[in-house]
């Protein structure tokens, strides 16, 4: 009987021992995955604010660079109306002045020429409106695309519309307006340049939760490794992004360019 006690009080003492052991084990796992999934939290928090402030800080820079070009474009502007406008302006005058102490004969000689000095002091007005940030708010963004439009069809273009679809909405920030201007217009300037285009349209749909925008040429389209270096597309997207807005620019050979802007409303 003294040796079964024995024997029972041994196999409690191991059994408790066991349990114990077991108990430490459990408790010692959790806290080892406790810490563990603390460390990921806190790991993962500390990746997200330095991703976070990455972001922020590729934002002010992109933000400051658009301000900066945006006040060299509206110092150009400045320029060519108050300088090479008046310069243009003197020049007309002065060969108005010059033409009428002339023979008749010779009077119909300078037609050409005053002609030419008339047309290039209404682009050097129309295109330092275009640069300038003030007189863009002030005309309205439909207005601002439909007169770069018209100032471009002058120049390159056999037609250059703007087409709107939907009830107008406002843009959520009057600033923005500004920037999807200049993208529609470097979008308009490498038509001009590189595209071979006889014919451009910009398309503008109003909707409830955004406004779409699709520029368009039928130009002879563009190789996407060399236009993805070029500092135009880049300059578009750092736009695009700085507002919020969604950047396509797709191409077809011999089927032109497509730009597509999804401006998100709220």
């Amino acid at each position: 009987m003294v040796q079964t006690g024995k024997r029972l009080a041994s196999t409690a003492a191991e059994r408790y021992l066991l349990i114990y052991m077991v108990a430490v084990l459990v408790i010692v796992t959790s806290l080892v995955i406790i810490f563990f999934v603390v460390f990921l939290k806190r790991k993962n928090k500390l990746l997200l604010e330095r991703i976070e402030q990455e972001q922020a800080f590729e934002a002010e820079i992109t933000k400051a660079q658009t301000e900066a070009q945006e006040q060299t474009l509206k110092n150009v502007g400045w320029e060519l109306h108050d300088n090479v406008g008046q310069l243009l302006s003197f020049a007309s005058m002065q060969l108005s002045i010059l033409k009428m102490q002339v023979d008749e004969e010779v009077r119909g000689k300078f037609k050409d020429v005053s002609t030419a000095l008339s047309d290039g002091l209404q682009e050097v007005r129309t295109l330092s409106r275009s640069l300038n940030n003030d007189v863009i708010l002030n005309v309205g963004f439909e207005k601002a695309v439909t007169n770069e439009l018209n100032r471009l069809k002058k120049m390159k273009f056999s037609t250059a519309e703007l087409v709107t679809e939907g009830e107008k909405v406002a843009f959520r920030d009057r600033k923005h307006e500004i920037i999807i201007f200049r993208i529609l217009q470097e979008f308009m300037s490498n038509s001009v340049k590189y595209s071979e285009a006889e014919h451009i349209r910009v398309t503008i749909k109003y909707q409830k939760n955004n406004i779409i925008i699709i520029a368009k040429d039928d130009g002879k389209g563009f190789d996407r490794k060399t236009v993805e270096k070029g500092a135009g597309l880049i300059n578009m997207k750092s736009r695009a992004t700085l507002i919020n807005a969604a950047f396509e620019l797709n191409s077809q050979p011999s089927e032109g360019v497509e730009l597509l802007l999804d401006y998100p409303l709220s």
